[in-house]
């Protein structure tokens, strides 16, 4: 009793010291303060003045910037405390800002936790007391039901505890949740989100002295008021579900079938969660639904469907499909081959002409000189003055030309 009370001073003097160097130090310093009230060590829920003080911190009407302070100023609270009490009014703080305060702190809330979870309290233990082991436990549990949470809106894109239900006509009729009216693509996408909800959800549930512990009980009937829209949401989904099954391809009904199982087996830890609640003093004012759970002679139905879907489904038209395209492409390929053989056979004589082009240019011009030269010979005696200068520079071009390795040719040429 001295250890509990010299604990409950100790957590009242920081609470004092943390408020005080918010005062001083902090340039949200409101906001600190609020934070800092809302989850101090007195084994109570938070104070509701305190609640509106961080829900309009983070309205819509503040930027983004202040709304992402709020959420780092309570993660920072969360994971430097080791006292359950902190921690659980902590959690306490950002549950009730999910279902309660304005959609920009989900929306920032999920920013937040693409960089750390900061909800998941996997290693977190107060071992002041055997009291303190028991709160702990629940206090990790209900940090994976937050979690969860959060996880299931990244997959439905809306929250199921702020949907409201809509109904098909006038009447007394119950509303239903929008999963009556979704695709099988859909339908099987965010049914096993929801189911993997209600898991996390019936773990919340109080072991030993955390059974009637008040602060963990005003959580759990958080917890419980959000039971049953999550309950409505997967049981309207798999009456949509068994409307679709008959039309769904095996690969489509087999994920069917494991929702179908899993909701029937989800259905009697539902009810065993219920049976425990109803015994505690919050839950006094709870109504309970009544869980009935999926006929299991439908499920051999399923089954029996799933084993004689190939057969009835046309699951190989498509594959064949793609083959017939194949088949008529490979004759076109074969076509093709013999065509750029002409192409080769015509690039020969696109090449004769090239040698046939430099030879006129090459001979021509040296013939005609030639022939000019032999009829200037054959004038030896002519007395003109030119023909001793032209016999002198042929002489002197012979003779150049011997001391060549063509000579042979060149004389040939002149002979």
């Amino acid at each position: 009793a001295s250890m509990q009370s010299w604990r409950k001073a100790y957590g009242a003097i920081k609470d004092t010291t943390t408020v005080s160097l918010a005062n001083i130090n902090s340039d949200f310093k409101d906001l600190d303060v609020a934070i800092v009230k809302a989850t101090n060590h007195v084994e109570c829920p938070p104070k509701e003045r305190h609640l509106r003080k961080i829900a309009a911190a983070t309205s819509i009407a503040r930027p983004r910037a202040d709304i992402a302070y709020c959420i780092h100023a309570l993660s920072r609270r969360l994971s430097k405390t080791r006292n359950w009490i902190v921690a659980l009014k902590t959690l306490v703080v950002v549950h009730r800002l999910l279902r309660e305060g304005d959609p920009t702190f989900r929306e920032e809330l999920l920013n937040f936790t693409q960089r750390g979870r900061i909800l998941q309290l996997s290693n977190f233990k107060d071992d002041s007391s055997p009291i303190a082991w028991d709160c702990s436990a629940w206090v990790r549990t209900y940090g994976q039901f937050l979690e969860e949470r959060l996880e299931c809106f990244r997959i439905l894109k809306y929250d199921v505890e702020a949907e409201r239900l809509s109904k098909q006509g006038q009447g007394p009729e119950k509303g239903h949740s929008r999963t009556r009216d979704l695709d099988s693509q859909d339908l099987l996408e965010q049914l096993p989100a929801l189911q993997q909800l209600l898991y996390r959800l019936v773990g919340c549930r109080p072991e030993g002295a955390a059974n009637n512990n008040y602060l963990v009980q005003y959580a759990l009937a958080l917890v419980l008021k959000e039971s049953f829209k999550i309950y409505c949401a997967i049981n309207d989904g798999i009456i949509n579900l068994v409307d679709k099954f008959f039309e769904m391809a095996r690969h489509e009904a087999l994920k069917a079938l494991e929702i179908y199982r899993r909701a029937g087996q989800q259905a009697g830890n539902l009810s065993d969660f219920y049976e425990n609640c109803r015994g505690l003093e919050l839950a006094r004012n709870f109504q309970f639904p009544t869980l009935r759970e999926p006929p299991q002679t439908f499920l051999v139905t399923m089954e029996e469907y799933v084993r004689d879907a190939p057969r009835m489904v046309p699951v190989r038209e498509p594959l064949e499909f793609p083959e017939r395209l194949l088949l008529t492409y490979k004759p076109e390929e074969s076509e093709e081959v013999p065509e750029p053989d002409p192409v080769e056979e015509e690039r020969p004589p696109v090449e004769e002409p090239v040698p046939v082009q430099p030879i006129p240019e090459v001979v021509s011009p040296p013939t005609k000189p030639v022939v000019a030269d032999t009829g200037d010979l054959l004038g030896l005696n002519d007395p003109s003055p030119g023909v001793s200068a032209i016999e002198e520079s042929n002489a002197l071009a012979l003779a150049i030309v011997t001391s060549g390795k063509n000579s042979g040719l060149i004389l040939s040429d002149f002979q």
